[in-house]
């Protein structure tokens, strides 16, 4: 009767793997980072919009390592560039979780379509960005409305975002696809090709991950948008108040310059230190 043993042989090898994948999706993270710093900024009156390479790359990490690693290098390199810019930093973890989402799409559907590889490659990138779009302009609307907009302005500026995502999207798909297939055909006969072409176990397009990271996105936006709506009052009622004192000083001046013309009296000015 045999036994499966686990020798130090196998036990190195599993070290290795582990190793390795964690240097790939760093790598591929650090590419997802550096992307976004590739950018045009677009500033629209009231929100700043982008135009970047970082979802070229977050599509080629999914397309490359699969649903969870590409996913995971997707997530941490955008969080990562939202962390270090004050204009995004608030908004990091719902990064995290549009960017998983758009890499971990990307990659299930290259690992679990047909045989035709190109058709999977593609539809995986188009899905995979418009899963991401779908989540961000979620979160733009949803945080126009609770800081108080009008159903009217939040959709036009929602309309504004939606045509830079397309653009992105368009830029991301045409970048991703060719870079995926020439990396693959690059790396066939190094070390890294198994992870590229290994098939992951299937389990569907719907299942328990991609429904629970649907659900926490939602949450995370709502959360994120009640947060910004607090800070955006907090600092209406600080202004408020201050815009109140200075009017009062103001009247206040006036009342005092008043009743001295009326009475004549004649403040002098008060002399410096040293004169």
């Amino acid at each position: 009767m045999s036994e499966n043993v686990i020798t130090p042989q196998s036990g190195t090898r599993k070290t290795g793997d582990t190793l390795r994948i964690c240097v790939f999706v760093g790598f591929m993270a650090a590419l997802v980072y550096v992307g976004n710093f590739l950018q045009i900024k677009i500033p629209n009156g009231v929100l700043v919009t982008r135009i970047h390479l970082g979802n070229s790359m977050c599509l080629l990490a999914g397309l490359l390592l699969g649903r969870l690693k590409g996913g995971l290098a997707s997530g941490i390199g955008a969080a990562l560039y939202d962390l270090v810019d004050p204009v995004y930093i608030v908004s990091a973890p719902y990064t995290f979780i549009s960017k998983f989402a758009m890499g971990f799409t990307a990659g299930h559907i290259r690992k679990h379509s047909s045989d035709n590889e190109n058709k999977a490659v593609i539809t995986g990138a188009v899905v995979g960005q418009l899963v991401y779009i779908v989540l961000y302009l979620l979160k733009t609307f949803l945080s126009q409305i609770i800081l108080g907009e009008p159903v009217s302005v939040a959709l036009k500026l929602t309309g504004v975002n939606a045509l830079t995502s397309v653009i992105n999207a368009a830029l991301a798909c045409i970048i991703a696809v060719p870079l995926y297939f020439s990396l693959s055909r690059a790396l066939k006969h190094t070390s890294i090709s198994r992870y590229i072409t290994e098939k992951e176990e299937s389990k569907g397009w719907f299942n328990p991950v991609t429904a629970g990271l649907t659900v926490f996105a939602v949450i995370v936006t709502v959360l994120y948008s009640i947060n910004l709506a607090n800070t955006n009052k907090l600092e209406k009622i600080q202004t408020e108040k201050e815009q109140a004192y200075i009017a009062q000083i103001e009247d206040l001046q006036y009342q005092i310059d008043f009743i001295t013309q009326e009475m004549g009296i004649v403040i002098p000015e008060r002399e410096t230190a040293g004169e």
